[in-house]
This record gives structure tokens, C-alpha cells and sequence, in this order.
């Protein structure tokens, strides 16, 4: 599975251009699969069947990354930009940016921005020495990601991108594992996460489906002078309660605790108070869809170096195919 990760989040794939990670996906799980296909928007769905009187599963994990997009280029070759999703500026001092073509750049502060640092501050470096040059290895609104290589510490690892290809990585691994499923199932690699819940809004529309569960990262509070946080690395899967996005349905996160304890899957709750994921677009879809979330500890989320616990993944894998297999005709 450690494979698995690292192939998912060394791929090329900012917000609005996926391609590569979905077809990467495409490529692992088209075998275990009953139907798989791209919708119009970029999502990629795949299909397993489940009896005829059983309830259809949306789970969705969105493939995008934040990044960056050049604004200007100015007479010397250096870039100025802007964000693709959520990006720290305090994380961006002196880290690298691809782009799709292969460029690669160091990004790097004015003099004296560090009293009050902001995008605007700041410039990439492409080691053009005119515009005409840096316009040969890039393009004005050209999309770019940061670029940091996958990271294996035993348990922990670390990569750009782990929000939400590690997400992505528990659903192709919970494919592998489902053989029969009682649910019909429909595992959707959503596209335009980052930027507003985009991809899982229309995939959702097009499913209606009977219940939503988001596989996403969530943050912990288990770093010196973290905020305060009941959420760790190496506790297991974390059950969401709420988020900026969703307030979790009761019966989808009760359930979620009765099949943890039921199959001795170690979770935590999750209670955030800023951020969201796919499940608040999910649950507000047509008449309203039940909906939930399981998410996977992370630290640094939305950092060129965001850290899991592989034994957490394991965990989230558990729990995903134990809904699966679920009986929810009562639900």
C-alpha cells in the first residue's frame, strides 16, 4: 500500500487538472470493478454491484492538490503568483514548484516581506535570466505544484499531496478487498476539492446516492503547542462529528462507531472547527443525503510535507470495506 501511496502523490494533479492522477487510479483499480468512467466535470466513478434490495454508497476522495498558477513574469524571468486552493504562505520560503511541462522553480520572499509575508510578496526563481527565456519553460496562467519526493519513516510518511491521495489510496486498497458487496457501490476520485467541493457536487447530483461517506485528511492536535485537538497520529481512524462543511448525520456516525467496535478497528473522533470535505457538498445534494466521513490523521495538512500514520490508513481501509459489506436495508 506504502507503493501505492507515493505513486498517487508524486503524480502531477493541481485543481482543474487531474488527468494524471485519475488515470493513474484508473490503472489500479480497473480490474476490480464493474463499471468505470469520467464524467464531464473530471470525476473519475467507479462501479461495484451489490444485491438488488441493497442501498447505494457514495465514498469519495478527491484527487486534486493545491498549487499555484503564474500571473506575471516580469523582464528578468521571475514569476510572481497565485494560490490553487488553501496554500500556507509560511510553508513556502524556499520550497520548490513543478510544473506540467517539467519546469522546476524555488520560490523565494522580497527583502524585509518577513515582517508581514504574503503572496504577494513573493516570487518563483525558474533560473531565467529574461522573460522571453522564462516564457520558453512556462506560460502565463500555467498551473504548477509543490515538489517534494514521497517519504518512508517505517509508520509515518511523509509526501506532498497526502490531502487526499492518501484518501484516494484507502479507496483503491477497500476495491481490492470488496469481492461481494450487499451495497451498490460507487467509489468517486473527485476532481476541484481544494477550490470548493466542485467535483463531488455534480458526481453526487448524478448518483443520488443513499448515503455519503468522504475519505479526507483531518488535522491533529498532538504536535508541541498544537491547537487543541483530541486527534493523533497511530489512534486509528478518525469518525468525523463536524466540520466547517458538514455537521455528520447521527445515524451515519453511529454507525460508523458500531461497525469500529463491532470489527475492533481502533477510531477517534474528529471534531474540527475550520475546514470541510467533499461530505458538505454530498450532504446538501437534490432532497439531502444522509452523510459522514471518515478521515485519516494528518499533520501538516496543506504543507509541502504532510505526515501520516500507515497503521491509520489501515484502519480507514477497515472500516470503509466493513460499510461496504454492511446490510443497510434498515438504515
Amino acid at each position: 500500500m506504502k507503493n501505492v501511496i507515493q505513486q498517487l502523490t508524486e503524480a502531477f494533479g493541481p485543481s482543474g487538472f487531474e488527468t494524471e492522477v485519475t488515470e493513474l487510479i484508473s490503472s489500479m483499480i480497473a480490474e476490480h470493478v464493474d463499471e468505470l468512467k469520467t464524467d464531464v466535470l473530471g470525476n473519475l466513478i467507479a462501479v461495484k454491484k451489490g444485491s438488488q434490495d441493497g442501498k447505494t454508497i457514495m465514498f469519495a476522495a478527491h484527487t486534486d492538490e493545491i498549487g499555484v498558477v503564474v500571473t506575471h513574469i516580469d523582464d528578468k524571468g521571475f514569476l510572481r503568483f497565485g494560490n490553487v486552493g488553501g496554500v500556507g504562505v509560511s510553508t513556502l520560503v524556499g520550497n520548490r514548484v513543478r510544473f506540467a511541462g517539467g519546469t522546476i522553480g524555488v520560490i523565494y520572499q522580497e527583502k524585509g516581506s518577513w515582517k508581514d509575508l504574503t503572496l504577494d510578496k513573493l516570487y518563483i526563481d525558474i533560473g531565467a535570466e529574461s522573460k522571453e527565456e522564462a516564457l520558453e519553460k512556462v506560460k502565463l496562467g500555467e498551473f504548477g505544484i509543490f515538489h517534494r519526493e514521497f517519504t518512508d519513516l517505517g509508520h509515518r510518511l511523509i509526501a506532498k499531496s497526502m490531502d487526499d491521495r492518501v484518501g484516494c489510496a484507502v479507496l483503491i486498497e477497500a476495491l481490492k478487498r470488496i469481492e461481494k458487496p450487499k451495497n451498490t457501490l460507487y467509489f468517486v476520485f473527485t476532481c476541484q476539492e481544494e477550490v470548493g467541493l466542485r467535483g463531488a457536487k455534480t458526481a453526487a447530483y448524478g448518483i443520488e446516492p443513499d448515503l455519503g461517506i468522504a475519505l479526507d485528511v483531518t488535522l491533529t492536535g498532538d504536535m508541541p503547542e498544537a491547537r487543541r485537538m483530541e486527534v493523533s497520529l497511530g489512534k486509528g481512524a478518525a469518525i468525523k462529528v463536524k466540520d466547517s462543511s458538514i455537521i455528520a448525520h447521527p445515524k451515519v456516525k453511529d454507525l460508523l462507531v458500531e461497525l469500529a467496535e463491532d470489527k475492533k478497528i481502533p477510531y477517534q473522533m474528529e471534531v474540527l472547527d475550520a475546514g470541510g470535505t467533499d461530505a458538505g457538498a454530498i450532504h446538501l445534494t437534490k432532497a439531502g443525503v444522509p452523510s459522514g466521513a471518515i478521515s485519516i490523521p494528518t499533520r501538516y495538512v496543506h504543507s509541502p510535507s504532510e505526515m501520516v500514520d500507515i497503521r491509520d490508513v489501515e484502519a480507514c481501509v477497515d472500516l470503509v470495506v466493513a460499510l461496504a459489506e454492511q446490510d443497510l436495508r434498515e438504515f
